[in-house]
């Protein structure tokens, strides 16, 4: 008879019990394929305890049926699963402030949890963002803006005597892309100010394959934003391995649903890419 032993959580050497504020798995919801809610309920009830949200990336939500996305969220605060929009509020901006609260108003109706905010996408000056950070706060909801470390030339703010926070016109776009962590850091750190939770990272332009990965872009974000306010993209199962490698098991990382088991046994301790960490003291084996 064989018994098969069960993975315990211990502050000290992996992580606490969910609700986490830090080695947080965030699972890619239905976009690429359709996922259907037994799916995601299958992965749940499997592999419930290691995911600690569920985000609807690239505004699939937006094609959903009211209800089917109510049942999906319900389904998921039954397994302690926050569920995050995705980056989808750049495209309400254009109908104003009052649009844009009350999509954050019909989020929450819908049970989400999470708003994310594309700043990216958004194109709007500092102060603009921060008022939306206010509203998806105001509305009880946690807000997570976005960041990518290459942006528009026009984005870049221009030196002057303004007073800081002060309106800016925004600038023609250039369509000229520079890297700029400082700014990067410098705007999440605002957005943390403002009241944002958490800031996730763009994976294109940091990590998106493991061999070409900025590991001073990485360092410079965690060492000024810390591991509990950040969140990074991984790709790929090398891009996983390398940051829970540098990082540790309590860094914040937002995968793939096909990549939850894998990043759950990188988490545990003596790593190896055999995956020998399962067999590490997290485990117990009789």
């Amino acid at each position: 008879m064989s018994i098969y032993g069960w993975k315990s959580f211990f502050e000290d050497e992996d992580r606490p019990e969910k609700p986490r504020s830090y080695g947080l798995t965030e699972m890619r919801g239905p976009n690429y394929s359709l996922m259907s809610q037994n799916a995601i309920q299958d992965i749940l009830e499997s592999m419930g305890q290691f995911v600690d949200g569920l985000k609807f990336s690239g505004g699939s939500h937006s094609l959903m049926p009211k209800t089917f996305i109510k049942e999906i969220t319900d389904m998921a605060h039954k397994y302690d699963v926050y569920v995050s929009t995705g980056d989808w509020a750049e495209h309400l901006l254009h109908k104003g402030p009052a649009a844009f609260k009350q999509y954050v108003e019909e989020c929450k109706d819908l049970g989400f949890d999470t708003v994310e905010l594309n700043v990216g996408s958004l194109q709007i000056p500092e102060g603009t963002l921060w008022r939306l950070v206010r509203i998806i706060k105001s509305g009880g909801l946690i807000a997570k803006p976005q960041f990518a470390v290459k942006i528009d030339t026009a984005d870049i703010p221009i030196s002057n005597n303004k007073a800081f926070g002060a309106y800016q016109a925004p600038l023609p776009r250039k369509s000229e892309i520079v890297e700029d962590v400082d700014l990067l850091i410098r705007r999440a750190e605002r957005c943390l100010e403002a009241g944002a939770d958490m800031i996730m990272i763009d994976a294109d332009d940091v990590c998106k394959y493991a061999d070409t990965l900025r590991t001073d872009i990485v360092a410079k974000i965690v060492g000024r934003l810390g591991l509990e306010k950040t969140m990074f993209e991984a790709s790929n199962t090398d891009t996983s391995e390398w940051f829970i490698k540098r990082y540790g098991p309590r860094v914040n990382l937002f995968v793939d649903h096909s990549q939850v088991m894998n990043l759950e046994c990188l988490r545990g301790r003596s790593l190896g890419k055999n995956h020998t960490s399962i067999l590490g003291s997290s485990f117990f084996l009789v």
